[in-house]
């Protein structure tokens, strides 16, 4: 079954991983948050999806930076400064061992804190807000680097700011979920967003770009999430001299692209091979293959 960029391959050493929870280590399996939990009854949070390279997590400062601000934007209290949440990352790597390790992506989620009753008031929390690390050991498959993605425009859209802003990385991601279920249902890896014009904005999961004739194309960045790897890719086709543009395109400008990528934390850069039943490669294109590489040089950079 397909699983698109997050697809992985199953490691036995996670069943054993120490997981943070308010900073007390605990084993996988009895790591539990309260029903309370602002989180788990309302979606109510943010979080961060990080990556591990060579014993440091690479781009950490900008990850901080969006959860930080995220957290600004609703009113909520983190309850600690931008260090003593670093180290609470590097202390739960550390105390599994995974220093050394490649392949490792960390799940820091923090919600607002456990509530007093069933309520989407604040005015009911009654705890310091939840915070929760989960590193795993999981790298993504070579397969899907090389070989790519199959995406489908789906009929779930990109909400308007004054409904849902998207730019928040809130847990409440039910409008993605939707959009990949259905794209799941057609036989595809992950979902194609338009924005509430018809225009192309993201992915269920990840961000999207197209690559028409030396140009590099993404959406105008309205209706999606601040993506660190995004930003990123937009950096380096700066530094490199290849022309980015950020702005509105249809899915004619799709189906007539070049080459087609996506970029997200877990991953990096992947292929875009085809889009609803269109072929636009067979496989990663020249133009991707240079932007992984610029990438990787990037991330090695940031962490050295």
């Amino acid at each position: 079954m397909a699983q698109g960029t997050h697809d992985f391959a199953p490691d036995p050493r996670n069943e054993t991983v120490l997981i943070n929870v308010n900073g007390t280590l605990v084993p996988r399996a009895e790591a539990t948050v309260s029903v309370f939990d602002s989180g788990f009854m309302l979606g109510d949070g943010v979080w961060e999806g990080l990556r591990l390279h060579r014993g440091r997590i690479a781009f950490l400062d900008a990850h901080l930076d969006r959860l930080y601000e995220g957290a600004k934007a609703i009113a909520m209290d983190i309850g600690l400064c931008r260090s003593d949440l670093s180290d609470r990352l590097y202390a739960t790597i550390d105390s599994n061992g995974m220093r050394g390790a490649e392949g490792v992506h960390m799940r820091l989620m923090v919600t607002r804190g456990v509530r007093s009753t069933p309520y989407q008031d604040p005015r009911v929390v009654i705890s310091p807000a939840t915070i929760v690390i989960i590193p795993e050991y999981k790298a993504p498959l070579p397969s899907t680097i090389e070989s790519g993605i199959r995406l489908f425009t789906v009929h779930v859209r990109r909400g308007d700011p004054a409904v849902q802003d998207q730019k928040l990385n809130s847990h409440s991601k039910l409008n993605c979920i939707t959009a990949c279920i259905q794209a799941t249902q057609a036989g595809a890896d992950e979902a194609l967003m338009l924005d509430p014009h018809g225009f192309v904005a993201t992915c269920n999961s990840t961000h999207f770009f197209i690559v028409r004739k030396g140009e590099v194309w993404t959406s105008s960045g309205d209706y999606c999430l601040g993506g660190i790897t995004r930003s990123n890719v937009i950096q380096v086709c700066c530094e490199e001299g290849i022309s980015v543009l950020e702005k509105n395109f249809s899915l004619t400008d799709v189906y007539g692209a070049d080459e087609a990528f996506v970029t997200g934390t877990f991953a990096g850069v992947v292929p875009v091979t085809e889009v609803d039943g269109r072929q636009l490669t067979d496989r990663r294109g020249p133009m991707v293959e240079r932007l992984q590489g610029l990438y990787k040089a990037l991330m090695e950079r940031d962490v050295a």
